[in-house]
């Protein structure tokens, strides 16, 4: 059994459907899916779904989503395929930077506690002019840096787009990139970082802030231009500033991050003469991150990078989607337990309860020993003490690997 054609023979069995025009092998491999993708890492942490989760980190960008599977199609039937999901269910300590182990943080107030958020109210930046736009607008607390920049990188935070987002856009690319917002991101999955204020001649607020989405010139992304946008209700409600019809290359309605220069923004009123234009943001002095929250599948990291620095952390993968017929099992000793979790989700949808009860046992059956064989991988291991820790651990002496601790 380590095709999934042999599975959906089982599952056949099992649901006593010989026949394809009962059932057919691609609802059949719909079932499958389901149980192996949304219940199997739900019900059970498998040790050989635990792996090893590395990425670099980009210069002056605390934000990293959790990655995503691009979706699946099986075939050329567009109709069948499996949705972009998160490639691991959560991470777990321990965390290490460069090497070196820092926390992994799962609840937002004691992360911002030690590192706060502290907003910079920068009042004037630019006055109105009765018109809409353009204005150019320089926001002050940065220097004139020059690109590219080396570190470290004194610059502001970016806005964020998270993982819901990024599933929206139904392109599996992270951070969007493009020459105007992407209307199909939610309003709840935009966390904002940039904001210009300013009141229009009735006194309503007129604001304007970046988007979490990245200028798209045709050729490069430009990741140090943030796109900026009109704020709107949820789900929906953003929108694009107004201004010519954006081309490639041109820096219209963007806020350069580095630099702190908003280049020809167009606000979504008129602003009347001599109105002052606000600015609020986050600045921040990069260095080697040594802090790490996990919340809302995003990490964040503190402080942010001044350069590529590896990030490794402990995570458990979720299980991908079986397409083929031709596909081979990664593990070949869970093949009866997802064919028996695939049978019993059709059973329950068809209402077959006296088939359901009789073959639910058999199923914990196969789930405890796939259970079984999972943990029989930890009993290798000792129950840690301080005596415990390997040659050298915990002193003033040369380390395993060399160097000096």
């Amino acid at each position: 059994m380590n095709y999934l054609s042999s599975i959906i023979t089982y599952v056949r069995r099992i649901i006593k459907s010989p026949s394809n025009a009962d059932i057919t092998d691609n609802l059949i491999i719909d079932y499958i899916n389901r149980f192996y993708v949304s219940d199997v890492d739900a019900r059970l942490q498998l040790f050989d779904l635990k792996k090893s989760y590395q990425f670099q980190t980009i210069p002056g960008v605390d934000k990293y989503n959790m990655p995503l599977y691009s979706v699946q199609t099986e075939g050329s039937n567009p109709t069948s395929n499996v949705g972009m999901y998160p490639v691991y269910q959560g991470f777990l300590s321990p965390a290490f930077i460069n090497g070196i182990q820092c926390p992994l943080r799962t609840q937002e107030y004691s992360f911002y506690n030690i590192w706060p958020n502290i907003i910079q109210n920068l009042g004037t930046v630019a006055t109105g002019n009765n018109t809409a736009g353009p204005y150019t607008i320089n926001i002050p607390i940065l220097a004139n840096s020059t690109m590219p920049t080396n570190p470290p990188v004194q610059a502001l935070l970016r806005g964020h787009v998270d993982t819901t987002g990024i599933i929206a856009t139904g392109v599996n690319q992270d951070p969007p990139f493009g020459t105007t917002i992407n209307p199909k991101i939610p309003s709840t999955s935009i966390n904002s970082a940039v904001w210009f204020t300013s009141s229009d001649a009735y006194g309503n607020n007129v604001v304007v802030q970046d988007s979490g989405q990245f200028l798209y010139d045709g050729a490069n992304n430009q990741f140090n231009y943030g796109l900026l946008m009109s704020p709107g209700p949820a789900p929906y409600g953003n929108s694009p500033l107004g201004g010519p019809s954006p081309v490639y290359s041109t820096t219209q309605n963007t806020i350069n991050y580095l630099t702190g220069v908003a280049q020809n923004v167009y606000f979504p009123a008129v602003i009347p003469e001599g109105q002052n234009i606000n600015a609020q943001c986050f600045y921040y002095e990069s260095g080697l991150p040594r802090d790490i929250l996990f919340y809302n599948n995003t990490l964040v990291l503190r402080s942010p990078p001044a350069e590529q620095f590896l990030v490794e952390l402990t995570a458990y993968l979720s299980p991908a989607a079986f397409m083929l017929s031709t596909d081979a099992l990664p593990f070949a000793y869970m093949a009866e337990y997802i064919a028996r979790g695939a049978a019993r989700k059709i059973l329950s949808d068809t209402g077959d309860v006296e088939q359901f009860m009789f073959y639910e046992p058999l199923f914990k059956e196969q789930e405890l020993l796939v259970w079984k064989r999972s943990q029989r991988q930890w009993t290798n291991n000792r129950t840690e003490t301080i005596y415990s820790q390997g040659f050298s651990q915990g002193g003033n002496a040369q380390t395993n690997l060399g160097g000096i601790q």
